[in-house]
């Protein structure tokens, strides 16, 4: 059984279909069905993730390097957690394209595997202390006022 379950081909149509099948008119920006899926209110962001990963899951039984699949994974994640923030997080799916971005990654470890894991590893430390840093201060914070009574 091949470990391609679908062609570059078809990876790249379902990234354009998820992240820039459409145009807004007299624009060059680009959109697709995630930023649309994104719209319905409670469970929009949660099945646009899960039709992120399909590409992850491609990269995976491809045998992709483990952290490129974790940098894939994060793209993934940023875009639906911060896709659910409404109205901005609307436009960040048209920015962030983590369909696309995963696609590349995908394509540069077929050309030159672990030729960029340098890279993947500084943008998941950036995205471990963002995490950190969000949910740390408000809790210091917390902490401080709590403490000030």
């Amino acid at each position: 059984m091949p470990r391609d379950l679908a062609s570059n081909e078809h990876l790249d149509y379902i990234a354009a279909l998820l992240d820039d099948m459409f145009r807004i008119p007299g624009t060059q920006i680009r959109f697709g069905l995630d930023a649309l899926i994104g719209w319905v209110p409670g469970i929009g962001d949660a099945l646009a993730g899960i039709a992120s990963f399909f590409i992850v899951f491609a990269a995976w039984r491809r045998g992709v390097q483990a952290v490129t699949l974790v940098r894939m994974i994060a793209n993934v994640f940023l875009e639906t957690t911060v896709g659910a923030i409404p109205v901005a997080g609307d436009v960040f799916h048209i920015f962030w394209k983590a369909n696309r971005r995963n696609y590349r990654l995908l394509l540069r470890e077929k050309e030159e595997p672990g030729a960029n894991t340098r890279r993947d590893w500084m943008f998941l430390a950036i995205i471990l202390v963002t995490v950190i840093a969000a949910v740390g201060i408000p809790i210091g914070i917390l902490i401080w006022i709590l403490r000030s009574y």
